[in-house]
């Protein structure tokens, strides 16, 4: 509050230090509930933390939940003919994978036009491309105006049904040509046929794009019509002595699990390993995720014998229940064989609460036995709620789910800040209230003190001036 000026002024007395003096003491008692205030925010901010970390330490269980993850295969390519990605389906071993030919997408080229830009007039051109569930036919109507062999590019090209054109200059006398490539390799890709309908009947200028697969001779190609510059192909390989031909430069499933890309013609060795690395480093990251989650809560709540200080979370009940729900599943007992807990992989509860993974035995077990690694964290096929993810998953989702243990805890002390601000507010009022009333009858009193002094000079006044006149009468 701001000083009042115009008080002490008739008295003469510091009556606004006094009046500031008493607002500083008023206002001292809003300090406890600022305090109080800051402590709740705290609070939120902690279960903010212990929340992030349980989400953390989540998404690292998921993962093992998963029995993919524990199938995992790497591939590794010797030459330069394929390159090769494995999923976990793929099966270990070597593969000797030799190519003949890589596949080709087919082009077509029409007889020579004089000019690209000359209409040629109406009529519709029809291509018949694909067989089976992938033929499609392409139909396009040119007006007389749009009939160019550019429009002609165009129109085919704006359809976007697995054919493009583009023009070729060959420099000849009739240098400007119309040239088809399919937009996929393969023969199961090539053009069927193509045939232009003029309005005006021009079996020349229809010629010129007829094109025909089934009576097609590239040997002997007819004179004045399409032709045939790149022919279709299939890829040609084998996969350790068996044959196989694909329409596609990328071949699904010819090696189990493994996706092949072919390079050149060509030999290679495709060799298939578990990886068991990859494998050991999602439980790693199990480990490290718990840790980093214990540790924050062991922040929260921890007290210091030799300073005094408390973690913020020191005694919370939404505190103890996550830990007491994460503890008890990282030590119960589940899956088959001979792995039953943690301590079976080698890691092993700490001390202080914490996990740690002591020598070879993750490794060991991983190498030797996948299955029973896979079972403990991801259970069976029959019952994947007996792996510890699984378990882990049904104690963790209702804290973290809307209207769960963190999203309640979090209103409850957020209720609780608003409560603060409402009772701040009016104790402010109050404040006001008080020094208001102070302020008045501080004005009062300066009023009064004022009226006095001036009653006394007055007074002071009249008897010096009695003296005067009792002195000049003797």
């Amino acid at each position: 509050m701001a000083s009042i000026s115009a008080l002490g002024i008739g008295s003469g007395l510091d009556l606004n230090g006094l009046l500031d003096q008493l607002n500083s003491a008023e206002r001292g008692k809003l300090a406890p509930i600022t305090q109080q205030k800051k402590v709740v925010q705290a609070r939120i901010s902690a279960y903010g933390r212990m929340q992030s970390a349980l989400a953390s330490f989540r998404d690292a269980a998921t993962k093992l939940a998963d029995p993919a993850h524990f199938r995992q295969v790497s591939s590794t390519v010797s030459g330069s003919a394929v390159t090769a990605t494995s999923s976990a389906d793929a099966v270990a071993g070597r593969y000797d994978v030799e190519v003949t030919h890589l596949a080709r997408a087919q082009s077509l080229a029409t007889a020579g036009f004089a000019a690209s830009d000359t209409d040629l007039g109406a009529g519709t051109l029809t291509i018949d491309v694909g067989e089976g569930d992938d033929a499609k036919t392409l139909s396009i109507a040119l007006s007389a105006d749009k009939s160019s062999l550019a429009d002609i590019r165009d129109a085919i090209n704006a359809e976007n049904a697995g054919v493009t054109a583009s023009l070729v200059n060959d420099g000849s006398a009739e240098p400007w040509r119309l040239v088809l490539s399919t937009t996929a390799t393969g023969t199961a890709a090539a053009v069927n046929a193509v045939a232009f309908a003029h309005d005006g009947g021009d079996a020349a200028l229809e010629t010129k794009f007829a094109f025909d697969a089934a009576t097609y001779d590239p040997l002997n190609p007819p004179a004045g019509a399409a032709s045939e510059t790149v022919a279709a192909r299939d890829a040609s390989f084998k996969v350790n002595g068996v044959a196989i031909s694909s329409g596609s430069n990328t071949v699904e499933n010819a090696i189990q699990g493994v996706k092949l890309s072919l390079a050149e013609a060509g030999t290679a060795t495709v060799t298939v390993s578990r990886n068991e690395s990859g494998v050991k480093d999602g439980v790693d990251n199990f480990v490290k995720a718990y840790n980093s989650l214990h540790s924050a809560l062991r922040d929260l709540s921890g007290y210091d014998a030799e300073s005094g200080s408390a973690g913020i979370l020191l005694g919370d009940s939404t505190l103890r229940s996550v830990q007491s729900q994460l503890r008890r599943e990282i030590t119960a007992m589940g899956g088959a064989g001979d792995v039953r807990m943690l301590s079976d992989l080698g890691i092993r509860v700490q001390l202080d609460g914490s996990l740690k993974a002591e020598g070879t035995t993750l490794a060991d077990k991983i190498a030797a036995d996948p299955a029973a690694v896979s079972a403990f964290f991801a259970g069976t096929e029959a019952d994947a709620s007996t792996g510890l993810a699984a378990r882990l998953e049904a104690r963790i989702a209702p804290m973290l789910d809307s209207d769960g243990l963190f999203d309640n805890a979090t209103k409850a002390q957020k209720a609780q800040v608003k409560s603060l601000d409402q009772r701040y507010t009016r104790m402010e009022e109050s404040i006001e209230t008080t020094i208001a009333r102070y302020r008045e009858q501080f004005r009062q009193l300066d009023s009064m003190v004022a009226s006095m002094n001036q009653t006394s000079g007055y007074l002071t006044q009249q008897f010096d001036n009695l003296s005067a006149m009792l002195k000049s009468s003797k």
